[in-house]
């Protein structure tokens, strides 16, 4: 009994995976924060390249 609990303490691999997953959390997070606020800009600048095309 005491060895099975040794050895769950010693493995990590629960811990990368929960690294991993703040990472893709935080990725996730900083492009949506990026889309939200250059949403229009790039909302415009596909509009004013559509007139141009369209003329």
């Amino acid at each position: 009994m005491k060895n099975a609990i040794t050895q769950m303490m010693r493995e990590e691999d629960g811990q990368g995976m929960v690294e991993y997953g703040l990472i893709i959390a935080g990725i996730a997070l900083a492009a949506i924060a990026a889309i939200w606020l250059l949403g229009p800009q790039i909302g415009q600048m596909f509009t004013d390249i559509g007139t141009k095309l369209a003329a």
